[in-house]
């Protein structure tokens, strides 16, 4: 059945393959390319770290002890004895003596294999001949660039050239805001919040039009998700200042020194930019895609089909805010229950951020929906009376 199901796999890739022009065999081929170059070459970069790199040849299990805190939990901690080859460095070929200790819950810590890559620091061997050392960290960039190029390939095999266009926004904007956080922290007159705020114009412009083109439609959604983005932001200082922040816990902030308050509304900011700018491209695609269709449509049925749209996106793209900022926090949550913490005191000291989020983007969302509504019977409107 496996072979079969190869054959078939086999098959349809050839078939595609043929399907596809010169000039796009081209660019595939060239793209197949980088990722076997990008592959070999990360497994080979040891000279490239500044941090002495081991790679594990035995790793025998040494002891195992049971130990239960003093609420009563559970867990073992086991002692790894580990020989590793040092794969650069001085010392490189030589053979290093190491140490894992780690817990069967893996909290903290984890079991390590024969090939894993470690970053370890070398012990002094002035007195001895044999190399010892500690477990700084994993060696894990062959492992993110493979999932990289997984969610490249996605991007290309579904969208085609809009996802070519959708990785270079993704990349430019990821360039933007490290550009934008770096002049923040070597300038302390600027804001971080109007950084925010200029890097996310640019955000906007960007990923839109390289993904939409320069058509009504984009203009529509720019124009929607700037002001969707920014009335959000602007009612969630306005309830911020008329409640004096009253049940929020910047606790997890305690160790920044910026104002935890800016950095919060930054972080508002551009966390609902990116639901917002779903939700203004989806309504400017659905009412141009309906103008499209029929360009005598009536601007009360294309209203009437853009609320109808609105509504079905609205309740899925609140959620989707929930549970994106919510799912960070299950850990701290669970062990705070786990270690007998009242609930209110839990959810407060562990929610209270990420439900002010989620609640902003929520009406970003919300009036996004109206705002993209109307934005794009202007531009349809416009073109009409052109034709």
């Amino acid at each position: 059945m496996i072979c079969s199901l190869g054959g078939f796999c086999l098959n349809w890739l050839v078939k595609k393959y043929k399907e596809i022009s010169n000039k796009h065999k081209g660019f595939y081929f060239f793209i197949g390319l980088c990722f076997i170059f990008s592959m070999v070459f990360v497994h080979n970069n040891y000279l490239f770290y500044e941090h002495t790199i081991a790679k594990v040849k035995e790793a025998k299990l040494q002891e195992t002890v049971d130990v239960t805190d003093i609420h009563g939990n559970e867990d073992k901690l086991f002692t790894q004895n580990i020989i590793a080859e040092l794969k650069n460095g001085e010392n490189r070929g030589e053979l290093i003596s190491l140490t894992n200790e780690y817990s069967l819950s893996g909290a903290y810590d984890q079991e390590y294999h024969v090939g894993n890559e470690l970053f370890v620091s070398i012990d002094s061997t002035e007195d001895s001949t044999t190399l010892t050392g500690s477990i700084r960290d994993v060696k894990r960039d062959k492992y993110i660039l493979f999932i990289s190029w997984i969610f490249i390939f996605v991007l290309l095999i579904v969208g085609k050239k809009q996802g070519l266009f959708s990785i270079i926004s993704l990349i430019v904007n990821a360039a933007l805001l490290s550009f934008a956080l770096d002049i923040y922290l070597n300038t302390s007159e600027i804001s971080l919040l109007f950084l925010c705020s200029i890097s996310a114009i640019l955000f906007t412009i960007i990923s839109l039009l390289l993904v939409n083109g320069l058509n009504g439609k984009t203009y529509a959604a720019i124009i929607a998700t700037l002001l969707g983005t920014s009335s959000s932001l602007i009612i969630t200082i306005l309830v911020m200042f008329l409640t004096s922040e009253k049940g929020l816990r910047y606790e997890e902030m305690q160790f920044l020194t910026q104002p935890p308050q800016i950095v919060f509304m930054a972080g508002v900011l551009v966390g609902s930019l990116g639901a917002v700018m779903d939700v203004a491209i989806t309504m400017s695609s659905s009412i141009f895609g309906l103008f499209e269709e029929n360009n005598k449509i009536s601007i009360k049925a294309l209203k009437k089909s853009g609320l109808e749209i609105g509504k079905d996106i609205m309740g899925t793209m609140t959620n989707i805010l929930f549970f994106a900022y919510v799912s960070g926090s299950i850990p701290m949550l669970v062990l705070f229950l786990k270690n007998a913490s009242p609930l209110g005191f839990t959810l407060s000291m562990n929610l209270s951020l990420e439900l002010t989020r989620a609640l902003a983007g929520g009406i970003g969302i919300v009036l996004t929906i109206p705002l993209g509504l109307y934005t794009s019977l202007f531009f349809i409107n416009r073109m009409r009376a052109k034709i």
